[in-house]
């Protein structure tokens, strides 16, 4: 009888829990590292990858939206938010976190969204392994020209590393934060003070690892435009988003669309860097629109 009613009342647990209910968890990554994430939702998979200084929250107003018919992962890169910190002695990249998290959670292939430190990273991903994705969105970036990790920091580098790094302890890790978080905020448009605290709060939040120590090559940069160059066309279907107040030449056409078969490229009107929080809306109807298609 008492395995019976247990067994009932478990049924109604699982009947009474809502579909979309957020799951959150770690995730073992490569030199004894974890990342954090956030899943909810159900259908293809949609991961969402955050800026620089920033984490999962500022996909606070695409994660629930995004998990009415998606299988929605937001994560902290190693370094950010809830994941471990980075190690100046070991060797790793955000994309091959990435992967780890997919491999992880049995995603063969996903659609990729992310925004300035994680434009990098998504266009890393793109360049070196199209086959994981099915679409990738690239906002506030796309693919760095900096050296890769088969290019690993030189003497003179790690000198001036050492200057810029004594001079920021110099001046303090808080006003650095202030000034940072100005940066963010300086190319708003007319809806910009809605981010302010949300953005100033994870600013605040950081460690401030980054500015403080020397890191590795955490982007392929260089060797994924080597990679997208050498294959010639890709034809992974792919998304460039700017906000209008950073493009300089809005008759021009993003680098990486040279080497994409399937690339669109859109302003959204009247707002800056931080889009995603600037104009969700807009945002959102624009990135699931187009996701949606493939």
């Amino acid at each position: 009888m008492k395995t019976a009613l247990y067994l009932l009342a478990a049924l109604c647990l699982a009947a009474c829990t809502p579909k979309h209910s957020p799951v959150a968890d770690h995730i073992a990554v490569s030199g004894g590292g974890n990342i954090y994430y956030e899943e909810m939702g159900t259908g293809p998979a949609v991961i969402l990858l955050h800026g620089h200084s920033l984490d999962t929250r500022m996909w606070d107003e695409q994660f629930p939206v995004f998990a009415k018919k998606h299988r929605t992962i937001r994560l902290d890169f190693r370094g950010y938010g809830r994941s471990s910190e980075q190690r100046e002695d070991f060797q790793h990249t955000h994309a091959d976190d990435v992967l780890t998290v997919m491999d992880s959670l049995g995603i063969d292939r996903a659609h990729i969204v992310g925004l300035s430190m994680g434009s990098f990273v998504a266009g890393d991903m793109l360049a070196v392994c199209p086959q994981r994705l099915l679409s990738c969105t690239l906002v506030s970036g796309g693919i760095r020209n900096s050296p890769g990790p088969s290019e690993p920091m030189g003497e003179a580098e790690s000198r001036q590393r050492d200057e810029e790094i004594a001079a920021l302890k110099e001046k303090g890790i808080d006003a650095y934060k202030r000034e940072w978080h100005d940066i963010l905020m300086s190319s708003g448009g007319s809806q910009k003070e809605r981010m302010r605290q949300p953005l100033w709060q994870m600013v605040s939040d950081w460690t401030a690892w980054q500015p403080l120590h020397k890191e590795v090559r955490l982007f392929y940069g260089k060797e994924a435009w080597k990679a997208l160059e050498e294959r010639g066309t890709t034809d992974v279907p792919t998304l460039i988003i700017r906000g209008e107040n950073e493009v300089k030449d809005p008759t021009g056409r993003p680098r990486e669309m040279k080497f994409l078969s399937h690339a669109r490229f859109e302003i959204i009107p009247d707002c800056g860097h931080m889009l995603n929080m600037e104009r969700p809306e807009e945002f959102n109807r624009l990135v699931l629109d187009f996701i949606n298609k493939w």
